[in-house]
């Protein structure tokens, strides 16, 4: 089933600012709430699509993307497992968005209002780790899978993760008898209010190494690195962001993994510029070919295509190969032009035979100037262009 758009989820327009987005995304939620909707599953698919929807809209380079390219440009279809947090599950979001409601570090957001049935024992998250790729200009249009080295936390071999010495030297946590959380209960004027928060003996873990690992200190994880293998789709940009969900640094004690975030860095080509889905090339000819006609070769990614240029050719003029530009990375089956910026090159230096026979050439009645309209409209555009 096709994506629903990201601002139509939220109901608000697409100049809308941040505040407007986080309010909308707070009254979403809230309606939504599987708390507040006991076993309906469209809710709960609703609140879902909302925290998708917030975590690309909220973050400025996300929600760019996302306007240049749709879901293309945040999404899993393009070989990577995601820009946005689709693949995210309930407890995720939960843990994500706390912050945005004042959860003071509780797991579930909406336990003040709902009651907190969803907290529960803190999982550690590693952190994310952010790379650079640089592509040939063959790479951008036809997609490649690089392999590269990266240098991060990994799992400890040794405990298997777990930071203990033995993978069981644990005991359950007497401060908050293994919930990983404490409860506190203060009267005031209005009666007794009750809060809940991470139980400051275990660090919301719910247990305690008893034996710690000597190889990783009871952390669970070591410095190390992991050959990880990237496919990048073709279309990609320059500064484009993509992102492999649990490549990043591995997480204290056995908890969630860290993404790892592709920034793409374009190789500058010899030849061809890029313009979007387009490419531009420029190629000179001489006032001999331009009179009379000719054909010429034109570089394109991967080879060469022939183009004729017609006798009476003026320069500026653009002539254009269908489908020899780049894919696009919304439509996989479009491709952009090959666009051709044809100049008519003037010598400097000329001989006395040449001057003459030019002198005598310019007194022709051919040799005079008398623009289409076509003609016209080109030198118009160019004049605009270095005005």
């Amino acid at each position: 089933m096709a994506k629903r758009d990201y601002y139509e989820i939220l109901e608000v327009s697409k100049k809308a600012n941040p505040e407007e987005i986080k309010k909308a995304y707070r009254q979403q939620a809230i309606k939504n709430h599987p708390d507040k909707n006991p076993g309906n599953k469209e809710a709960e698919e609703r609140f879902k699509e909302a925290a998708e929807a917030y975590e690309i809209l909220s973050d400025p380079a996300k929600r760019s993307r996302y306007d240049q390219f749709g879901h293309a440009g945040v999404g899993s279809n393009s070989g990577f497992s995601g820009f946005g947090g689709g693949g995210m599950s309930m407890d995720e979001i939960f843990r994500h968005f706390g912050d945005i409601f004042g959860g003071g570090g509780f797991d579930d957001p909406f336990g003040s209002i709902f009651g907190g049935g969803r907290r529960g024992r803190t999982v550690n998250h590693g952190s994310n780790l952010r790379v650079k790729v640089k592509l040939t200009l063959e790479e951008v249009a036809n997609g490649v899978e690089k392999k590269i080295k990266v240098n991060k936390f990994v799992k400890c071999d040794i405990c298997s993760g777990t930071g203990s010495k033995d993978g069981t030297s644990y005991q359950k946590c007497s401060t908050c008898n293994g919930s990983g959380q404490v409860t506190r209960v203060t009267s005031t004027f209005l009666g007794q209010m009750q809060t809940i928060t991470t139980c400051p003996q275990c660090g919301g873990e719910g247990q305690i190494i008893i034996n710690k690992c000597p190889d990783c200190a009871g952390n669970g994880i070591v410095k190390g690195e992991e050959i990880i293998s990237i496919k990048i789709p073709a279309g990609v940009g320059e500064g484009m962001q993509l992102s492999l969900n649990g490549k990043g640094n591995a997480a204290a004690r056995s908890g969630i993994h860290g993404d790892l975030l592709v920034q793409i860095e374009e190789i500058r080509h010899e030849l061809l510029e890029r313009d979007g889905d387009n490419l531009l090339y420029e190629h000179f000819i001489t006032f001999s070919d331009a009179v009379l006609g000719t054909t010429i070769d034109i570089p394109t990614v991967g080879g060469n295509a022939k183009i004729k240029v017609e006798q009476g050719t003026q320069s500026g003029r653009v002539l254009r190969i269908k489908g020899k530009g780049l894919p696009s990375l919304n439509q996989w089956e479009k491709k952009g032009d090959l666009l051709v910026t044809i100049h008519v090159w003037t010598p400097k230096n000329l001989s006395k035979e040449e001057k003459a026979i030019l002198l005598k050439l310019g007194q022709s009645p051919n040799f005079q100037p008398n623009p289409s309209a076509r003609d016209k409209n080109i030198f118009s555009r160019m004049k605009d262009i270095f005005e």
